[in-house]
């Protein structure tokens, strides 16, 4: 039996907490600043996350290396098995040529790339977050802006930080559902609580968005396009978080806010439209996609109604098939199909002596959005009149495409179970916990350190939630508010987590290049982190005390 301790170092928490950092700080360096190859870096911080668990922590080697592997096999399921599929089904779309006519379909919709990116990125982005989550959003979107004529680069950039807002209620609201569970705080109080700051960061997104797609110049020409997307997606988010039920308070701001721009373009068009572009653009994968669907003068020829019906059908049927299997009587069904067990050779406890809740591993094969992807993607084909040789051919190009990807998803993931169950993360928390009075400025750092380090906002919220309403007792810090600045923090999280990073450059073929992509988003989390971090401050004082729960 091993039982984390908070202080191995000497009993010196700031010593020991200083030594926990030492893989995370590794391997943002190697990312962002040596230009590592992702699954090098990953790879090396794994190994020093395991020489200082077994090191400095004193975890047992086969307790370390058990845990090792339960991460590497979470990264493969449900992770990349998530984003396999759903590169596939795109695959299929473009090998078919339908895709080519969702291009167009979107172009006859505003020929403005800015345009073309909020509402994919933002408001669809959103909508696949609700549902699904686990990296679908960001691999969906980018390959989906790549077509549309996007670089690679950029397409990814925007797609990693639009997937932001939306993380909090994501997966019909299991990160606040699992907040409530270790925080014993209501799970209908932490909503109302997070709605009073990540609504607050929807109205800035579509505007950095735009800084990302076209410079200071889409923001002077197209920012009618991001107040109409962040505000229709910022107050249904907003009301439905506070009032209705929290699974559907994603997907009703998601659909609003597409509803809202698609409107805005039936009397409003950018004074000039964004054809910036180059013809032949960086596919996944490599290669070049060559824009077809056009006539001898190069002018895009209009789709017919059933062009544009098969262009959206694939993502029509991945809509209907995850909001069919949230409902509750058919979520059950294929609830009941998971294998649960406990992960052998972890006989880990935390420093109360409880059993830590990693060493129970959940294998829902059937419930897990990548088998929903799956089946949608089977339905794509018989659709789409595809034959089982091509999709099976495509299949097999997409696992090819992803092998780096995986290895460094599952590098990253078994460095955060290690980390995890030898408790540095713990240690982690529990410095930053120390700060005194300072702690209500450094609580979202603390869920945007958690989502980072484990890419799923669900996750932090488990590992730090409870610290975080104990600390909060401990300063007088509202435990309420405490709990809700680390989902929103959280949020922030994603775009930086090295598992997202390398689920969106495998996406759009750009496996080898995530620190570039690293420094991109680095920028954004820059501006909104200090923005949150003083909006929970606010909140925490009587200036705006008086929105707190």
């Amino acid at each position: 039996m091993y039982q984390q301790p908070t202080a191995p170092l000497g009993g010196s928490l700031g010593w020991s907490a200083l030594t926990a950092a030492i893989p995370l700080l590794l391997l943002f360096l190697l990312l962002g600043v040596f230009r590592v190859r992702a699954w090098i870096a990953s790879v090396i911080g794994l190994l020093v996350a395991t020489a200082v668990a077994i090191g400095v922590y004193g975890m047992p080697f086969g307790t370390a290396v058990s845990g090792m592997a339960e991460g590497a096999v979470f990264g493969l399921f449900p992770v990349m098995w998530i984003v396999a599929n759903a590169i596939w089904v795109y695959r299929m779309t473009r090998d078919s040529g339908d895709f080519d006519r969702l291009r167009e379909a979107f172009s006859r919709v505003s020929d403005d790339r800015r345009i073309q990116g909020l509402i994919i990125a933002f408001s669809f982005g959103a909508l696949l977050e609700a549902l699904a989550g686990f990296g679908a959003p960001v691999a969906i979107c980018s390959v989906m802006l790549v077509a549309l004529g996007l670089s690679a680069l950029r397409a990814v950039t925007v797609s990693m930080i639009a997937n932001t807002v939306p993380v909090a209620w994501g997966g019909v609201g299991l990160p606040i559902i699992t907040l409530g569970q270790v925080t014993g705080i209501p799970v209908d109080a932490l909503s109302r609580a997070t709605a009073h700051l990540v609504p607050v960061l929807a109205l800035f997104v579509p505007l950095l968005l735009l800084v990302v797609l076209d410079g200071t110049r889409g923001v002077r020409e197209a920012w009618p396009a991001a107040a109409v997307a962040g505000v229709s997606f910022a107050v249904p988010q907003y009301v439905v978080a506070t009032f209705g039920p929290i699974q559907l308070v994603d997907i009703v701001a998601a659909l609003a806010s597409a509803g809202s721009v698609l409107l805005l373009t039936r009397f409003w068009q950018p004074r000039r439209s964004d054809h910036s572009a180059r013809a032949d653009v960086e596919a996944p994968g490599g290669g070049a996609l060559t824009p077809t669907g056009t006539g001898a003068t190069g002018v895009l020829t209009a789709p017919s109604r059933v062009d544009v019906f098969r262009a959206f059908a694939p993502y029509l049927v991945i809509i209907v098939f995850f909001t069919v299997s949230v409902v509750p009587s058919i979520k059950g069904v294929l609830k009941a199909a998971t294998l649960t067990f406990e992960w052998p050779g972890l006989a880990v406890r935390t420093p109360q002596g409880e059993p830590v809740a990693l060493a129970t591993y959940k294998f829902d094969w059937l419930a897990t959005p990548g088998t929903v992807l799956l089946i949608a993607g089977a339905v794509t084909a018989m659709m789409l009149r595809i034959s089982a040789r091509s999709a099976l051919r495509a299949y097999g190009q997409t696992l090819s495409q992803l092998r780096e990807a995986g290895a460094t998803v599952m590098a990253v993931l078994a460095l955060a179970y290690v980390m995890n169950l030898s408790g540095q993360t713990t240690t982690l928390g529990l410095f930053l916990a120390t700060a005194g009075s300072f702690f209500v400025v450094l609580s979202p750092l603390l869920g945007w350190f958690g989502t980072a380090v484990t890419g799923s906002d669900t996750s932090s919220n488990s590992l730090f939630g409870a610290l975080q309403v104990s600390a909060a007792q401990g300063t007088g810090m509202s435990p309420t508010l405490a709990a809700a600045a680390n989902t929103a923090g959280g949020v922030l999280g994603k775009m930086m987590s090295p598992q997202n990073l390398a689920v969106g450059a495998a996406a759009v073929g750009l496996a080898g290049r995530e620190g570039e992509i690293l420094r991109r988003v680095l920028v954004a989390s820059a501006v909104l982190v200090p923005a949150l971090c003083l909006l929970v401050y606010l909140q925490s004082t009587p200036i705006l005390g008086w929105l707190v729960p």
